[in-house]
């Protein structure tokens, strides 16, 4: 990510702090994962602590404000800001996460409201709207990704938001939704693509984190 030079500026331009953690290997010489709950594995480290310890630290090194902090991630990463949003509310005042969701079996019960924008490709196969299970054959295990709208929809009852969106935008390549919550905010960003962000992504999201009422 931090190789991705456009994306990056779209947030240090605007006088953010871009930090990009990375995740440790799920196993000895496997890929990188976050500890995402998904039937399978339950790793045993905590993603909320790492977070909070890393957040700790940019504050003191960037000068960082711990309260105007937004937590995004992209795909399994997407996956793990739903998982955070759900465990540590607090962690970040803002949660945009693309392209991923909760696993199977979807947690009914989350700790507090946030504030969420969610965004996702409407062609999205890698990770579709509604949910596909994954078959590991070298472990013989199968594990199942998530309806997103089941998804949203838990977080429109622990937000205490209108069932019907408040507000429906449709451009060339964007549908967007935001209901209007008791707690927090909810917002949807779909676009025409498939596993992967919109144009002006960032720019779109600093504009929703800094529209969120104080």
């Amino acid at each position: 990510m931090l190789k991705n030079k456009q994306f990056v500026e779209a947030f240090t331009a605007r006088g953010y702090a871009f930090v990009a953690p990375t995740a440790l290997p799920w196993l000895e010489s496997k890929p990188a994962d976050w500890s995402v709950r998904d039937g399978w594995i339950t790793y045993p480290r905590s993603d909320v602590r790492f977070l909070r310890d890393v957040l700790a630290d940019v504050v003191i090194r960037a000068d960082v404000n711990p309260d105007q902090v937004l937590l995004t991630g992209f795909s399994r990463g997407g996956s793990m800001v739903w998982e955070v949003a759900c465990l540590a509310p607090d962690l970040a005042r803002g949660y945009a996460p693309a392209s991923g969701g909760f696993w199977l079996p979807m947690t009914q019960k989350c700790l507090g409201p946030v504030h969420m924008l969610h965004t996702h490709g409407f062609t999205d196969k890698v990770v579709p709207l509604e949910g596909r299970s994954i078959h590991n054959e070298e472990f013989d295990v199968t594990i199942t990704q998530a309806d997103i709208w089941e998804g949203l929809a838990l977080w429109r009852r622990r937000n205490e938001c209108q069932h019907n969106a408040a507000e429906n935008e449709v451009t060339a390549n964007l549908w967007r939704k935001r209901w209007e919550c008791e707690h927090g905010s909810l917002e949807l960003f779909l676009h025409d693509g498939g596993h992967g962000y919109p144009k002006e992504w960032g720019t779109m999201t600093l504009d929703w984190f800094e529209s969120m009422e104080n």
